[in-house]
């Protein structure tokens, strides 16, 4: 497979969709830890509404980039590869959930938290950065 080089203000474009999406979480109350504990509670839809609308637009858009053939910005062939199921997916989804649950945060919108000044998310920052080390550092030893 070839790789492509490019200079490293093409990364700048990364940096405003990040910015933008910040925005986006901040004002549809996605990074509300009183949000995800409704959700996790099931006494709101909102948290639900938002997670089912992101399928939909993933599902759409894979559906688009695979029957349009599309490429990327700078011509590269888009693939997917199937991925294999396996029980660890279960187990790492559970304690994936328990640790959103318990922080009230996911991955993604700890940045945005943070940025907004919820400084001690930097400790489940910290936590998640941990947990994706051992993770990888028992990788191997793991279920299959």
């Amino acid at each position: 497979m070839k790789t492509i080089s490019h200079p490293w203000w093409y990364n700048l474009k990364y940096l405003l969709v990040g910015l933008i999406l910040g925005a986006v979480f901040v004002k549809g109350e996605i990074i509300s830890w009183f949000r995800v504990q409704e959700m996790f509670r099931l006494q709101s839809f909102h948290m639900y509404g938002v997670i089912g609308t992101a399928v939909l637009v993933g599902i759409t858009s894979v559906w688009l980039i695979k029957k349009f053939k599309i490429k990327t910005i700078h011509g590269e062939a888009i693939s997917f590869q199937p991925k294999k199921f396996s029980k660890g997916q279960v187990i790492g989804g559970i304690v994936f959930g328990s640790g959103w649950a318990m922080t009230g945060a996911c991955p993604g919108p700890l940045f945005v938290q943070i940025g907004t000044g919820a400084i001690v998310v930097g400790v489940v920052l910290l936590s998640a950065v941990s947990g994706t080390w051992v993770y990888g550092y028992f990788r191997e030893k793991l279920p299959h």
